[in-house]
Parts: structure tokens; C-alpha cells; sequence
């Protein structure tokens, strides 16, 4: 076990490096310069142009300049915000909380409803519950999640008043951000639940369950529910690592301040050091969930064995 970790860790250092890489050399080709949002008005002078870009290393190649971004990066600095001149850590730090807030309250109604909405339509299969929860899911998934944000927020918001439009970060206004992120995985939730239950439920080892009298409580407990739940522990450690790295319509339409929020802003302004800063950050997140995901596996599964 230790030193299948210790891989995994050298494969998530090589997989952050390679992201930034790639990221910067987008950045790199992309049209428009950063030292407009740096410089304002003053953008025009020369002079002025020359000092900010060796200021910030913009006049390096971009070799040199990703050297320094790592070089930096080791020692926990993510550089310098272009527009409000502080640490992009400092920046980020609260809007991540808030993402990770988010993230999690939608984690939470992914597993509620997703996991018992999948567990109901397989225990009542081709009943009313059943093709209910299969309408209900099509629906769901069917629509983007802007879509769904909208209509919440006509409904709910404007129409019947319960929620704030905008958000202000209290846990009213999460509520509506949060439905709207988990909907979509809740309905995959329920249909991937769905799945895997009905293909335990025909393994010999769990007819071999029943036909020795254990009580039905059991076998669905202990046999069937642990089994079945491995994919979709799966499926919603990527969609929390997803949502870390900042739920970029979502919280753009609610306005919610947190990292996907930051990156549309960013993306507007040309501040590349809170472009990079998000998707590193979101990097990190989602390699570690990986990570702790398998390591979880074996938990569920002991004939499982990590190597």
C-alpha cells in the first residue's frame, strides 16, 4: 500500500506540472496582452509597458517564464494578482472555501437523493417508482445546467420570493447554486445506482445469500449496497473534484464568489495569474480525490488489492 501512495503521488506531481505546462503554452498563443489590465490607461505608454512586463517576467520566453511559475510553486507562491496587487493565494483562499461549501452541499443532495432515487427503482424494478425515477432522470440530464439555474431562479427567486437572486453568501442563497450543480449528477447518481444494484442482485453469491436464509436487510446491507456503491463512489469523488476546481456557469449566474466566479472574471481581464492559480488548484484537488478514491476501494472491497 505504501508504496502504491507513494507512485500515485510522483504520477499526481507529473500530472499538475503537465497542466500548468499546457496551460501557460495556451496562454501564450492566445490574442491580447496582459499588461493592458495591468497598466490601465497608462497601457499605452511605452515606457510604462516595458517596466510591467519586466516587472512580472512577461518579457521572457515562455520557457523561462514557467520555470520561474514552478520554481515558485514548490515554495507555495502562486504569484501576484495583476489587478489587485495581491498574492493570487490570498485571493483564492476564500473563494475556494466558498466552492468548497458549495461543492459540498451538492455532494450531499447528489448522494440523498441520487443514491435512494437508484436504490427505490431497483428494488421496485419495472414499477411505478421505477419508471418514474427513469423519466424523472431523463428529464434531468437532459438539460444544462444554466438552464436548470435559470428556471430556479425565475421560480424561486422572482416569482415565489423564497431565495435571494443574487448570492450573498449565506447558506439561503447556497441552497438554489447548490440544487442547481446536483441535479444533473443526481440523476446520473440514481441511474448508475440503478445499474449496478440490479447486476448484484443477479450474482450467485447474493442468491447464495438468500438461499441461505439471511434476512433480506442483510443481504442488501452487506452484500448488495456495498458492492453496488463502488462505481458510484467512483463517479462522485471526479464530480467533487470537478466541482473544486470551481463550477464556472453555476456560480457565474448566481453570482457566486468562488473560484469558478474568479476564472470568468480572470478570463475577462487577461490576468493570467489567476487563470493559472485556478486550474492548478483545481489540478491538485482532483488528482487528490483520485487518489483517496482508490484508496477507498479497498475499504469497500477488500478482495480488492491496491498495487
Amino acid at each position: 500500500m505504501g508504496k502504491y501512495v507513494i507512485r500515485r503521488i510522483g504520477q499526481m506531481v507529473v500530472v499538475l506540472f503537465g497542466a500548468t505546462l499546457i496551460l501557460f503554452a495556451c496562454l501564450f498563443v492566445l490574442p491580447g496582452d496582459p499588461v493592458g489590465s495591468l497598466g490601465g490607461d497608462k497601457a499605452r505608454d511605452p515606457a510604462v509597458v516595458e517596466q510591467l512586463r519586466e516587472r512580472y517576467g512577461l518579457d521572457k520566453p515562455l520557457a523561462v517564464q514557467y520555470g520561474n511559475y514552478v520554481t515558485n510553486l514548490v515554495k507555495g507562491d502562486l504569484g501576484e494578482d495583476y489587478t489587485q496587487r495581491r498574492q493570487v493565494t490570498e485571493v483564492l483562499g476564500p473563494k475556494l472555501g466558498n466552492t468548497a461549501k458549495l461543492a459540498v452541499a451538492a455532494i450531499i443532495i447528489d448522494v440523498v437523493i441520487g443514491v435512494l432515487a437508484g436504490l427505490v427503482a431497483a428494488l421496485f424494478r419495472y414499477s411505478f417508482w421505477d419508471v418514474l425515477v427513469t423519466l424523472l432522470t431523463t428529464f434531468a440530464i437532459g438539460f444544462p445546467s444554466f438552464v436548470i439555474g435559470m428556471v430556479l431562479q425565475s421560480t424561486f427567486s422572482v416569482n415565489l420570493g423564497w431565495f435571494p437572486l443574487i448570492s450573498d453568501g449565506s447558506f439561503n442563497s447556497m441552497i438554489m447554486p447548490a440544487f442547481t450543480l446536483a441535479i444533473i449528477d443526481a440523476a446520473l447518481v440514481a441511474r448508475l445506482m440503478r445499474g449496478t444494484m440490479l447486476e448484484v442482485l443477479r450474482a450467485d453469491y447474493v442468491k447464495t445469500a438468500i438461499a441461505k436464509g439471511l434476512p433480506r436487510r442483510t443481504v442488501l446491507l452487506k452484500h448488495v449496497m456495498r458492492n453496488s456503491i463502488i462505481p458510484v463512489v467512483t463517479y462522485i469523488g471526479i464530480s467533487f473534484g470537478g466541482l473544486l476546481g470551481g463550477a464556472l456557469i453555476t456560480e457565474a449566474i448566481f453570482n457566486w464568489d468562488g473560484m469558478g466566479y474568479a476564472l470568468v472574471t480572470a478570463i475577462q481581464q487577461g490576468n493570467n495569474p489567476i487563470i493559472v492559480g485556478v486550474v492548478t488548484y483545481g489540478v491538485a484537488v482532483f488528482v487528490v480525490l483520485n487518489l483517496l478514491v482508490d484508496l477507498l476501494y479497498a475499504v469497500l472491497d477488500p478482495r480488492i488489492r491496491l498495487s
